[in-house]
């Protein structure tokens, strides 16, 4: 299965992803650039924060891998997002031995808080959970959100403003 051709203007990243399904490592190493935030996110989300950074590689070396079955470049963002959630169900399938979180020792530049926002944002419900990381986290703005993720500038607003207000909540009631 070849990647299809979109018109041209359909997407910046359609060169780059067609290019990257034909070999190009470096057009390759152009999306993991954009795109490694989310993808970062997505899993920071999921699994603790020392193994998100592998399991992002992990993501993108599937990715390459996978990258010639994908049938539309405007697909990629949600293909990309799902792989990463998939390698987080599979984090948790192997058999791992796990600490606690907030057993995880902090880094000498952490705040030991973080540790009990990062376990409060896991328990909102996934669309609030992925865009509060990438905003909080990874320092992605509303429009960047929106645009790694597919999802609408409004549906981002929402979706940051109601988790925003939960995990308030949460974090007031500690």
């Amino acid at each position: 299965m070849h990647l299809m051709l979109m018109p041209a203007g359909t997407s910046e990243d359609d060169g780059l992803i067609r290019a990257a399904s034909n070999g190009d490592r470096s057009a390759f190493g152009e999306l993991y650039v954009r795109y490694a935030r989310m993808v970062h996110a997505i899993l920071l989300a999921r699994v603790p924060p020392g193994d998100a950074e592998d399991l992002v590689q992990e993501v993108f070396l599937s990715a390459m891998r996978q990258l010639r079955g994908l049938r539309t470049a405007t697909s990629f963002k949600g293909w990309l997002g799902a792989i990463a959630r998939n390698k987080a169900i599979d984090y948790f399938r192997e058999s791992r031995p796990m600490a606690p979180l907030e057993d995880a020792p902090p880094s000498n530049t952490a705040n030991p808080d973080a540790f009990l926002v990062m376990d409060r944002i896991r328990s909102l419900p996934e669309a609030y959970r992925e865009t509060l990381v990438m905003r909080l986290v990874e320092g992605m703005t509303g429009p960047e959100i929106a645009e790694r993720t597919g999802l609408t500038p409004e549906s981002v607003r929402v979706n940051l403003c109601r988790g925003m207000k939960m995990l308030r909540e949460l974090l007031e009631a500690k």
